[in-house]
């Protein structure tokens, strides 16, 4: 029988654990349960990578509820870890992209990301 491998860590960055708080309830479980299969190294159902971030293994979650669209994107490119970057309520009703202030803090967000991964690995020399 196949052993069932170990969870890596969450690391929250800035407002993304606030922000998934104030969502409604069934979206907090949607999402947290996305998060917990990327924690086993395992992709949800909802989840896609999200372009335009080259090979940084960006990935985003997709939930609707009531009407509304919702996003939450991390990333797995670090193997000790899974970094969320941010949570949010999509606004925009045209299309399905990210919109471009998000598309930005998910990039600004990232660049923290490595940074703190940088500092986790100097600490563990």
């Amino acid at each position: 029988m196949e052993a069932e491998p170990h969870p890596k860590p969450l690391v929250w960055i800035a407002s993304s654990k606030r922000d998934l708080k104030t969502l409604p309830e069934p979206l907090q479980r949607s999402i947290g349960f996305a998060l917990w299969r990327a924690q086993l190294g395992k992709q949800h159902s909802h989840a896609k990578v999200l372009k335009g971030f080259g090979d940084a293994g960006v990935v985003e979650v997709i939930e609707d509820h009531e009407g509304d669209a919702y996003r939450a994107a991390y990333t797995v490119r670090f193997a000790e870890a899974v970094y969320v970057l941010h949570v949010f309520q999509k606004k925009s009703h045209h299309g399905a992209k990210t919109p471009r202030a998000d598309r930005a803090l998910i990039e600004k967000r990232l660049g923290a990301a490595e940074e703190l991964h940088k500092k986790s690995l100097k600490g563990k020399k």
